[in-house]
């Protein structure tokens, strides 16, 4: 087991100053920095797959995490069936049996919560091991001042921080004149599942940050992600007689150079937000599957892949204009004119989502980072989707992204998270729960 060496973090005196009431200050010397780091070491331990049983055991171990501070809480198993025939039902991607939601509050539980602290349990499978050190995806090990493993960084660090600021403010014995929750989503990955679950269950508050990895950054805007199905088919034959068929393969070259061409014209004029990103819109193939035996000319390619919708795209427009493309492209080869290409869209579904910047909660966070780390945020806007566009749309939350980490590091075998960004982002989190929540001694 990697051992924990103790850490010795700055902490404000304990005395207010004119930037810290002292209330603000108790909560900020109750931050448990090394309970925050064995946490994360124990979250990403825990093998939670989108999907998986081990998921379904972080929801059960935080909502335990959260009673026994004395969190109000409500932990459920999802309808699964219910939820799938819901209109506005966001896709899934990953086989699942059960899932569960859990929301903690803290304070007065028929109120709103003043500041709702969000975050999913769920990872992305690991991919080769032999890509990851050790073959070990899951060591929680420590290197070189960050944590290292699956779900490091996207987004068990995020996780581990609204636990910690949970602790800190039962532990510095302050009373909130308005409530605080946290919530612990499932199936993020694959469309956002449990953030969909918890807005029909009815839980709401007066702001939410999500505390996805954000490069130091506050995100305000999420370009929306939907996974679409492309179906190709070509005229099977043995492949020593190769021109008497046609390969999907062949067939599919000219969808592909399409796709190219359309990213091209949605990324020609991004939103201000994405200043610094080349490719804020994205097409991406992920899958490509064609043929079934190697001596014969394939008939069919089916490419799954993903669609970037820009910030305030509609999600059927977005659709369209792919769907569009592959139209025109069929139409421009002889082969395809015939034998068209059949788009589906199953999977997962992310609409864009967006906060306005000149909603109040913008400057709480930049005025809480200036003076716990010292230092001006940026404002950004992330080129993935996540579960702010169903807290903002359907749970009409104003919602943003702050948390530790960098999205580079997510979904690959170096995934990390530095432990500094990690301590330093919870204090900014906790002072913005302590305001937003009123905390008076």
């Amino acid at each position: 087991m990697t051992s924990v060496q103790p850490l010795v973090v700055s902490a404000p005196v304990g005395e207010p100053t004119p930037d810290l009431s002292a209330a603000e200050v108790r909560v900020l010397e109750a931050i448990d920095a090394q309970a925050l780091v064995l946490d994360l070491v124990e979250l990403i331990r825990v093998p939670s797959v989108t999907g998986s049983d081990a998921e379904s055991e972080l929801q059960h171990r935080q909502a335990q995490q959260l009673a026994a501070l004395g969190f109000d809480v409500d932990a459920w198993k999802l309808d699964l069936a219910a939820l799938a025939s819901h209109p506005d039902f966001p896709g899934t991607e990953a086989p699942r049996t059960e899932g569960h939601g859990v929301v903690g509050v803290l304070g007065d539980d028929a109120a709103v919560p003043a500041l709702v602290l969000q975050g999913h349990v769920d990872v992305v499978p690991t991919g080769d091991l032999d890509k990851w050190p050790g073959r070990d995806p899951f060591s929680g090990a420590i290197s070189a001042g960050s944590l290292h493993g699956r779900g490091a960084c996207d987004m068990k660090a995020g996780v581990a921080a609204n636990m910690a600021v949970a602790r800190a403010l039962v532990a510095s014995g302050v009373r909130l004149e308005r409530s605080f929750a946290v919530h612990a989503v499932v199936g993020e990955e694959d469309g956002g599942l449990g953030a969909f679950a918890t807005m029909l269950r009815g839980h709401r508050g007066e702001a939410a940050v999500i505390t996805e990895p954000t490069s130091t950054n506050l995100v305000v805007g999420n370009a929306g992600a939907l996974t679409f199905e492309l179906r190709v088919s070509g005229r099977a034959a043995h492949g020593s007689a190769r021109l008497s068929g046609y390969s999907a393969i062949d067939a599919f070259l000219p969808i592909r150079s399409a796709l190219v061409e359309l990213e091209r014209v949605r990324n020609a004029h991004p939103d201000p937000l994405f200043d610094g990103n080349a490719l804020p819109y994205p097409i991406s193939i992920g899958i490509l599957r064609a043929g079934d035996w190697a001596s014969s000319v394939p008939d069919l390619l089916v490419a799954e892949g993903r669609l970037g919708v820009q910030l305030g795209e509609p999600v059927a427009l977005a659709r369209a204009a792919l769907e569009a493309a592959v139209a025109e492209a069929c139409q421009r080869d002889p082969w395809l004119r015939d034998h068209p290409v059949r788009v589906g869209w199953p999977g997962g579904q992310f609409a864009s989502g967006q906060l306005d910047v000149a909603h109040p909660l913008v400057d709480e966070v930049i005025g809480a980072i200036a003076i716990t780390e010292r230092r001006a945020a940026r404002l950004a806007g992330a080129p993935y989707g996540s579960d702010l566009r169903l807290y903002a749309g359907m749970g009409g939350i104003p919602t943003l992204h702050y948390g530790p980490g960098d999205v580079r590091y997510a979904h690959a075998p170096r995934e990390q998270v530095p432990i500094d960004e990690l301590i330093a982002t919870t204090r900014s989190l906790a002072l913005l729960a302590a305001r937003r929540c009123g905390a008076h001694l």
